[in-house]
C-alpha cells in the first residue's frame, strides 16, 4: 500500500518541479510586489472598509482533520448579505492545500508553519494573513508514535528508523526540532512521505514502524489501543499555524481579509467558552465517536489569533532559516517577501492581537 501511494509525496515534487521556474520568475515577481506595496502605501488603508472586496466567491481551503471555521458557518452568515458565496475545498494536509492555491483553486486556507515556507521556495505567490497564538501546552495533540508491540521504547532510539509523515507539513518541522533536541539530524532517519490520513490504516495494522500524527487520528488510534507515544511536540517553539492567501486575491480583497480575521478572532473566544458545543460539532460534522471527540477536546486549545507583528515574522523566519541550514530546502528565503504592507495589516487586524 505504501509503495502505491508514494505519488503523494507532494512537497518533494513541488520543490523539484518549481525550483527552476522560481529562479526565472523571482525578479519579475519581486518587481510586481514592490509596485503593489507602493500602491498600498500611498492609499488610505486607515479608511479600509468592507466595500474593498471585488470577488463574489471565496474559495476556502481546509484540511481533512476538520475545521471549526467551516463547521460553524460564521463566514456564510457574515458574507451572504454581501452577496458573496463561500466554497470549501478539502485537502489531505497543508502541502496539498498550498498546491491548490498555486493552481488557482484556493483563495485563502489554513496551514501549519511549514507549508508556506516550502510553497515560497517553490515560487508560489502567497501572503500571510494572520497567525495563531500558542500556549505552554500547545502541541499535545501532535505526536511521534509507534505500534504498542514496537521494540522502540524511547524517542532516543529513533535513529535509522523509517518514519512516516507528509514532507513539507508541520510534522516536518516537528521532526526536525525533535531530532535536534537529542543531538540528531533529519538525515539520521529514513523519511517516508505520506499524508496522515492515508497512513492511518497501515499504522493500525502494525505495518508502519514510526508514525507522526495528530488528532483526530491520534485519538482514534488511542481508542483502539493501537498507539504508543514516544513524544509530543510541546515545547518545540513552533510559531503556530497561519491563514495564507493568494497574493492577487489578497490585494484585490483586503476588506474580505478583515472579515475573515474578525470572524476567526470571535470564533476562538466562543470556542474557549463553549467547548461542549465544539465537541458536538466534531461528532456531527467530522463523524467522530463521542469518546474520540472527548479525547480530542482534552488536548485542544483555543488560544486565539496572532497578527503579523515583527515578533511573529521573526519567529517564522527562524523556522525558514532552520530548514535551509538543515539542508531540507535548497535556498534561503525571506519571509518578508510573502507579506502585505505593514499599514494594511494594521487596517485588517484587531489591535489586541497585533503582538
Amino acid at each position: 500500500m505504501i509503495k502505491r501511494r508514494r505519488f503523494l509525496n507532494v512537497a518533494t515534487s513541488s520543490l523539484c518541479g518549481f525550483s527552476t521556474a522560481y529562479l526565472l520568475n523571482s525578479c519579475s515577481q519581486q518587481s510586481s510586489q514592490n509596485a503593489v506595496q507602493t500602491s498600498f502605501s500611498n492609499s488610505s488603508t486607515a479608511n479600509l472598509n468592507y466595500s474593498d472586496i471585488k470577488t463574489k466567491v471565496l474559495n476556502m481551503g481546509y484540511q481533512s482533520a476538520g475545521d471549526l471555521f467551516r463547521n460553524r458557518k460564521v463566514l456564510e452568515k457574515r458574507l451572504d448579505p454581501l452577496g458573496i458565496e463561500v466554497k470549501w475545498l478539502q485537502f489531505a494536509q497543508g502541502p496539498q492545500l498550498m498546491e491548490g492555491m498555486r493552481a488557482g483553486r484556493v483563495d485563502v486556507g489554513s496551514v501549519g508553519e511549514t507549508p508556506p515556507i516550502f510553497a515560497q521556495v517553490a515560487g508560489s505567490d502567497l501572503v500571510y494573513v494572520v497567525g495563531t497564538q500558542r500556549t505552554p501546552t500547545t502541541g499535545r495533540s501532535s505526536v511521534i508514535a509507534v505500534p504498542p508491540e514496537s521494540p522502540l521504547k524511547r524517542f532516543e532510539e529513533i535513529k535509522g528508523q523509517e518514519v512516516y509523515f507528509q514532507k513539507g507539513s508541520a510534522s516536518h518541522y516537528f521532526m526536525l526540532r525533535a531530532l535536534q533536541s537529542i543531538g540528531l539530524t533529519i538525515n539520521d532517519i529514513k523519511i517516508k512521505s505520506i499524508p496522515t490520513i492515508e497512513a492511518r490504516a497501515a499504522f493500525l495494522e502494525g505495518k508502519i514502524p514510526v508514525w507522526m500524527t495528530g488528532d483526530p487520528h491520534y485519538a482514534i488510534a488511542e481508542k483502539m489501543n493501537r498507539i504508543r507515544v514516544l513524544r509530543d511536540s510541546v515545547g518545540l517553539d513552533s510559531p503556530g499555524g497561519y491563514y495564507i492567501a493568494d497574493r492577487k486575491f489578497a490585494q484585490e480583497n483586503p476588506g474580505l481579509l478583515k472579515i475573515i480575521i474578525e470572524e476567526l478572532h470571535a470564533l476562538d473566544k466562543w470556542a474557549q467558552t463553549n467547548r461542549d458545543e465544539v465537541k458536538k460539532l466534531m461528532i456531527t460534522e467530522q463523524k467522530l465517536d463521542e469518546d474520540v471527540a472527548e479525547r480530542v477536546m482534552s488536548r485542544r486549545t483555543f488560544a486565539g489569533r496572532r497578527g503579523l507583528s515583527p515578533a511573529l515574522i521573526a519567529e517564522q523566519q527562524r523556522v525558514a532559516n532552520l530548514f535551509f541550514e538543515a539542508g531540507v530546502i535548497p535556498k534561503k528565503i525571506n519571509i518578508r517577501d510573502a507579506l502585505l504592507p505593514a499599514d494594511l495589516y494594521a487596517a485588517i487586524t484587531p489591535p489586541e492581537i497585533m503582538v
